[in-house]
């Protein structure tokens, strides 16, 4: 990827190999649509081993806390390391998705010298935007545990809370650089910094802080110490790759289209993620820290499933931009129909095995977490409409009705936090009606964005190749469900790994036999060839 082949004379054997994967991949994507389609398929692929590795640490992460510190304290570190990303999403006021959509199309118009003055006045604006909110947090600290934590615990909550104050500059501003760098179509400082770096660098500097006090004070500092890094990392990529674009001023006026495109992204960046966490909110204001604890580990389950379909979301967010930008509709409606259907096929495998051993799942976090299975199984179903429906809320904002963007956000939280406060309190159900109330205003949330960008964009990802995934998809239930009724009774790490083992064969066997359109099929086969011949020279 990104080396020329007229640099020096080829060598025959290295052109006909690329030949071949080349011939692979073009009997699925047209010769005359290649380009784009490679480039997110390759950024897309150099995730695969990233998303592992966020998975890994993250779940690592959780579980060092957990075992480490118990439910109590995790519900603490929980609300107070997500209240600072959330707020970090408020406060950079939208300029992360202002830089991926102006650099995306000043590079489609040839005008890549103004690039470095638009993420200039976006980083300045950003900066300036969260350095006031931490301060309030940071402030209110006190007050902020006093509401949400339990009263024996509030000197840990209120560590905790300024701590991750420290995180919110940093969170806010590292998205704009990588957000910039997604614009000039590269992924992979994004893998690296947002998806591998920031966990992995979280949990070294637990460890590392553990060592002078293992209390929920340094766990949440680590976390805010670990965004700094990031952010001066991505600053540095930011600067590197655009090294030679030159250096023209930015046009008059400049700061305000940005502050005017960002203006209602700063609410609904908030709102976006309260989305996740509305429920985890309203259910501590109503119940006691471990449930609360527990609760946040079945939501970060749910939420695993989604690291496929967000990797895709940024890789595709600056073709929108651009295809947007140049009228080439039909263009975008047939990429937005291919990523959502491969990203809903390569997710399905991960959903199958959760829903199916839920319990068995959340005890990675410790015994007392397998309390919180039926939650999980019921925000899953919310997870995957999220899925389902693919990039959608990215089509919204680069197209630029941000606008409506924000009225559907605000809608979803109001909805969610009436919903959650009668299913908590009102009914009594607990983290069950958590649960109930954040996979519904999902779900809702996402349906709406998708009559949304119909209605604007004329684009929506469905065809009837959709149909052909509930064959496979039957088949890794099954598998699932037997193997599981054949382990439960045993240790659950051999549950877990046996079902998932079971479901994921069953699943990726009847995909590539059943789940595929035949030109798709014939192309793997190709591609398997091709780079079974390459390697076989």
């Amino acid at each position: 990827m990104g080396t020329s082949s007229n640099q020096n004379e080829p060598d025959p054997t290295t052109s006909s190999r690329r030949s071949g994967l080349r011939a692979a991949l073009e009997s699925v994507i047209p010769v005359d649509r290649f380009g784009d389609e490679r480039t997110i398929l390759a950024g897309t692929g150099q995730s695969v081993l990233g998303l592992l590795v966020a998975i890994v640490a993250t779940f690592g992460t959780q579980v060092l806390i957990t075992r480490g510190l118990g439910a109590a304290s995790y519900g603490i570190v929980t609300l107070a390391t997500q209240g600072a990303l959330v707020l970090g999403y408020f406060s950079r006021f939208g300029m992360d998705m202002a830089a991926v959509r102006r650099v995306a199309i000043d590079l489609g118009q040839g005008e890549r010298s103004r690039v470095r003055a638009i993420v200039t006045r976006a980083s300045v604006i950003s900066t300036v935007s969260s350095f006031l909110v931490a301060g309030i947090v940071f402030l209110s600290a006190d007050a902020l545990a006093r509401a949400f934590v339990s009263p024996r615990l509030v000197p840990d909550g209120t560590a905790a809370f300024r701590a991750g104050a420290l995180a919110i500059p940093f969170a806010a501003l590292v998205q704009v650089y990588l957000g910039a760098t997604r614009g000039l179509k590269v992924m992979r400082h994004t893998l690296y910094v947002f998806w591998m770096g920031q966990p992995l660098g979280w949990f070294a500097l637990i460890l590392l802080g553990w060592l002078a006090a293992r209390s929920v004070g340094i766990t949440t500092l680590a976390y805010s110490a670990s965004w700094v890094v990031a952010t001066g990392w991505a600053a540095y990529l930011w600067y590197r790759e655009t090294r030679g674009f030159g250096s023209d001023r930015s046009l008059p006026g400049e700061t305000r289209d940005l502050v005017r495109y960002g203006a209602p992204r700063a609410p609904a960046a908030l709102f976006s993620q309260l989305l996740f966490w509305t429920d985890v909110f309203v259910l501590a204001a109503f119940a006691a820290s471990e449930e609360v604890g527990i609760y946040s580990a079945a939501a970060r389950a749910a939420q695993v499933i989604l690291l496929f379909i967000i990797s895709v979301s940024l890789m595709f967010s600056p073709f929108v931009a651009d295809l947007h930008a140049r009228g080439e509709r039909a263009k975008l409606d047939r990429l937005y129909k291919q990523l959502t259907r491969w990203t809903l096929a390569v997710t399905l495998p991960l959903f199958i095995v959760l829903a199916v051993t839920p319990a068995s799942a959340l005890r990675l976090f410790g015994g007392e977490f397998g309390a919180g299975a039926e939650a999980l199984a019921i925000l899953l179903l919310g997870q995957l409409v999220n899925v389902a429906t693919g990039t959608v809320g990215f089509i919204l904002i680069m197209v630029g009705r941000t606008g409506w963007d924000l009225v559907v956000y605000a809608a979803s939280v109001a909805f969610d936090i009436g919903a959650a406060v009668l299913l908590i309190s009102g009914l009594d159900l607990g983290i069950t009606g958590a649960a109930i109330a954040g996979a519904t205003t999902m779900a809702v949330s996402k349906l709406a964005r998708l009559y949304l960008v119909w209605r604007f964009v004329r684009v929506q990802p469905y065809t009837r190749d959709y149909i052909l995934l509930l064959v496979p998809s039957a088949a890794g239930f099954g598998a699932g469900i037997a193997a599981h009724l054949a382990l439960r009774a045993g240790a659950w790490p051999v549950d877990l790994v046996g079902t998932a083992a079971a479901a994921s064969l069953a699943y990726v066997g009847a995909l590539l036999v059943w789940g595929l359109p035949a030109s798709e099929r014939r192309a793997i086969r190709r591609l398997v060839g091709a780079v079974v011949g390459r390697k076989g020279d």
